[in-house]
């Protein structure tokens, strides 16, 4: 078997480096490991730019780590792809490349590659199977960022087929959890509406406004759910083609703020608000590759997004701030 193709890598007594361990995903990802026995290796901010080739590639060396998963990113929603278009493709091509050739040139066993589902074609069919990339155009809103992503792919399948790299993708659907970031100005619909929310009640305001007409799908998945399906992957995936990684419970953005308002207590009216853009009207994942790895979703949106809440009212709320912009990793 080439190395390429070794599925038998449990990460108990390994190395591993995450990269983007302060950001949302990436704690969860530190927590997973940590809980099945492994030595997690972060590089230390300042002292590392993972957009620098030598400094990643010097330091990657000394620490030499079994696997790493790349976690690191410049996130955001809506708003803020629009306004930093630049730096959402700049910032994420150069992370992954950088990291990418880093690991080569370090002899690491395995990389997972973390991307997203909004590298898929706005009009991809449901639900969407991997093999719907680059097979139409993107979904404006975030086409910065998922081209990015896509090139991040892509670059694993190629140093897969040049190099022999056992080198993998995760494609995870919309996330939320503990860690996430509440900034009004780059934030997902989650934190967006949460931190909304939780202002209007403080307030004793009438009405929160929902972005766009309430009526787009998706999957929510709580992070922790998405660092166990990640090991999965690092563990037992064959094979270049990227996993999805989904929670095959599907609510529409109405739906989704009517849950918020629940959690959160905002006893007053939601606002539609159909000019601002709905982004892709659907986006459910084929998650069947990561189903026969043996990962399955635990946590219900419902208890997810209790969960959410209680770390933004411990640790956002309390502080009062409105949870920072989002970061590099």
């Amino acid at each position: 078997m080439d190395a390429a193709d070794r599925a038998d890598f449990a990460v108990e007594g390994r190395r591993v480096f995450v990269a983007g361990h302060r950001g949302m995903v990436g704690a969860a990802l530190v927590r997973a490991l940590g809980r099945r026995g492994a030595e997690v290796v972060s590089a230390p901010r300042p002292g590392v730019d993972l957009r620098r080739q030598a400094e990643t590639e010097a330091w990657l060396r000394r620490a030499r780590p079994d696997a790493v998963i790349v976690a690191a990113a410049l996130v955001g929603g809506i708003r803020a792809n629009a306004a930093r278009p630049a730096e959402f493709l700049h910032d994420n091509l150069v992370i992954a490349a950088t990291l990418v050739e880093a690991a080569r040139r370090a002899g690491v066993a395995k990389l997972v590659f973390l991307g997203s589902s909004c590298i898929y074609p706005r009009a991809a069919p449901q639900p969407i199977p991997t093999s719907a990339l680059l097979s139409g155009p993107l979904e404006p809103t975030n086409e910065w960022y998922a081209i990015a992503k896509i090139a991040g792919v892509k670059l694993c399948q190629a140093y897969r087929s040049q190099y022999g790299c056992n080198f993998v993708s995760v494609m995870p659907c919309n996330l939320y959890g503990p860690g996430d970031r509440f900034d009004p100005d780059a934030s997902h619909v989650v934190p967006g509406l949460m931190r909304r929310m939780h202002a209007a009640k403080r307030a004793s305001a009438p009405a929160v406004t929902v972005w766009g007409s309430g009526a787009p799908r998706r999957e929510f998945l709580h992070v922790d759910d998405l660092a166990v399906a990640t090991l999965a992957v690092l563990e037992r995936h064959v094979g270049d083609e990227p996993v999805n990684v989904g929670s095959g419970e599907e609510v529409t953005v109405a739906e989704l703020a009517r849950l918020l308002q629940a959690v959160t207590g905002f006893a007053g009216r939601l606002v539609f608000d159909p000019s601002q853009p709905d982004g892709a009207p659907r986006k459910v994942l084929d998650s069947s590759a990561a189903r026969r790895l043996g990962w399955r979703p635990r946590i219900a949106l419902r208890a997810g997004l209790e969960d959410a809440y209680a770390w933004f009212l411990g640790h956002v709320a309390s502080a009062g701030d409105d949870g920072g912009a989002a970061e590099k990793g």
